[in-house]
């Protein structure tokens, strides 16, 4: 796959599908990790939403091929499944422990640790999000910056605890099928793209429908489980330091937590972007939203350069060398409306 405007020349699926495969073992349990690109240079972590892997979270950015190769030509990208959402997963013993949103941002703590990574970039989705925001909060030195997609951060409210204890029941006794796969395609798209009775499922809906046919129910359950007992994060987010780029579908579920986070981070280090007819998988259903505001976001890394520009991977990164008028939410464009191809921000 090439990119159709000429400007960009990168073997996207070759890029994305000849990742190497690593099993890291953590102190709570062995986790896939799945590293893409050249070792040497910055690392993004990422981690996906509740029963999805970086296949079926992750594609639809990377393979847009101006995001692909904005974000493989400045980073070496280390993909985080989480335990049992790898491609022929067992179902896990239920002898195993059952892991806490603590647990699972120490387990990103092990996998920096396997690969001897300093301070990483971090780029999450709603519940992976989650996990991300939290491993910043506890490890706020290894944290260049963090990249969230429809993140949560409070609490679960009565009616998402009591809607995620009906769907943790229907996981455990059918799997991610009937009722479960309906709730999760809904939690993750927009209804433009979902369908109706005069508008078919879209693509990327249907690609995501095959894709729960092989997730193992039990692991899911795993992750739910953690997800629906996670804290509050709002009192730690006032003293987080790093920058923050949030982006937000309007239809998204979570676009409450989102906008809430939002007024909690500090202003100086935090924009947000709400991508217009979008669920919470914008990285899947409009990833070219992305692409602009993560030029203006990684330029203050001194990471956004031309590829002929010589600089060292290993260089220290600043990320207070941009001014934050750059970063401010009235300069990142508070609303993105639908695109089809390369936008510009609305200033």
């Amino acid at each position: 796959m090439g990119d159709s405007s000429g400007s960009v020349s990168i073997d996207v699926e070759r890029i994305f599908f000849g990742g190497k495969e690593h099993r890291v073992r953590t102190r709570h349990g062995p986790l896939s990790v799945s590293v893409y690109g050249d070792e040497d240079k910055p690392a993004l972590v990422t981690y996906p939403d509740v029963a999805l892997n970086h296949m079926s979270c992750f594609q639809g950015l990377f393979f847009c091929p101006e995001a692909a190769s904005l974000l493989l030509h400045n980073f070496c990208v280390y993909h985080i499944t989480p335990q049992g959402h790898e491609l022929g997963a067992a179902p896990i013993s239920s002898e195993v422990p059952v892991p806490s949103v603590d647990d699972l941002a120490d387990q990103v703590a092990d996998v920096l640790d396997f690969f001897s990574l300093g301070a990483v970039m971090c780029l999450g989705v709603t519940a992976g999000a989650y996990v991300l925001t939290l491993f910043a909060t506890k490890y706020r030195e290894r944290v260049l910056g963090l990249m969230l997609v429809s993140p949560l951060c409070k609490a679960p409210s009565w009616s998402e605890w009591l809607y995620n204890k009906v769907l943790l029941n229907l996981l455990y006794y059918y799997g991610t099928r009937g009722l479960v796969k309906e709730s999760l395609l809904q939690r993750y798209f927009s209804m433009e793209v979902r369908g109706n009775g005069q508008d078919p499922e879209s693509e990327i809906v249907q690609a995501c429908r095959s894709l729960l046919d092989e997730r193992q129910g039990a692991n899911v359950w795993r992750f739910l489980h953690a997800i629906n007992r996670r804290q509050d994060l709002t009192e730690s987010l006032m003293k987080l330091q790093c920058r923050t780029l949030i982006f937000v579908g309007e239809n998204s579920q979570f676009h409450a937590d989102a906008v809430h986070m939002t007024t909690k981070l500090d202003r100086r280090y935090c924009a947000l972007v709400e991508v217009q007819a979008c669920g919470s998988l914008v990285t899947e259903e409009q990833p070219h939203a992305m692409l602009i505001p993560m030029e203006y976001f990684l330029m203050g890394y001194g990471l956004y350069r031309p590829p002929q520009q010589e600089t060292s991977p290993r260089s220290t990164l600043n990320p207070f060398c941009i001014s934050p008028e750059l970063l401010s939410p009235e300069s990142m464009g508070v609303k993105l409306k639908p695109i089809k191809t390369r936008i510009s921000l609305n200033v």
